[in-house]
């Protein structure tokens, strides 16, 4: 799935410049210079996906993580103050774990299932939320506690929280994914998804930081 497509890529370049050009070749000057802004930005952000892909997204999914945490606290959880100790490890696994894996997942499911139209959508999204998305939540709700210090609680934890956080993903992710999948170049699938991870990610921070009730 972030395989990169020349034709895919040129297509969603092509797409969005036409865009760009249209609207700002019927206003102003002003206009027309503040729509080549905006298209040198995404121009340059390409560029870095093309050039250093796992470092792009890394960086993305640490700055949405970041974003998912705070927002989790401040409008969720209301705190007081911002636990910095708790968003810095969210962030951190964000960089260092998300980004990175689904690259490589990402990767590896374009080249396994070649299946061009939606026989080929459904035998991605099946093996993406049934099987990777599973063990993926997991692998990060134990690896968040472990890094909070608290490895005695990770059984507890996933007894609490993982099924329900499963769950939560299959009803976000599914039918976003089918789109994703089906609709979205190869190269974009990645940032595509880290967007509807902003909404992910202050879900997953509300259940990673409940409380764990020992019974």
């Amino acid at each position: 799935m972030l395989a990169v497509s020349g034709d895919g890529g040129g297509g969603y370049g092509g797409g969005s410049g036409d865009g760009n050009s249209s609207g700002g070749g019927g206003g102003s000057d002003s206009n027309s210079d503040g729509g080549g802004r905006n298209w040198s930005v995404l121009a340059w952000y390409l560029s870095l996906l093309e050039k250093y892909p796992v470092w792009t997204k890394a960086i993305t999914s640490a700055l949405l993580t970041l974003f998912g945490d705070l927002i989790c606290q401040l409008w969720i959880d209301q705190v007081a103050s911002v636990d910095v100790k708790r968003t810095f490890l969210f962030t951190f696994l964000g960089f260092a774990l998300v980004g990175p894996t689904l690259h490589f997942w990402y990767l590896y499911l374009s080249r396994l299932i070649t299946t061009p139209g939606v026989t080929g959508t459904l035998m991605r999204l099946v093996l993406d939320q049934f099987l990777f998305a599973p063990i993926f939540v997991g692998v990060f709700l134990s690896s968040l506690v472990t890094l909070e210090g608290r490895p005695s609680q990770v059984i507890p934890k996933l007894q609490q929280e993982w099924f329900s956080s499963v769950l939560a993903n299959w009803q976000l992710w599914i039918p976003f994914q089918f789109i994703n999948f089906r609709f979205v170049p190869q190269q974009f699938q990645v940032l595509a998804a880290n967007f509807i991870a902003l909404v992910w990610n202050v879900i997953l921070s509300y259940k990673a930081h409940k409380e764990v009730i020992v019974k």
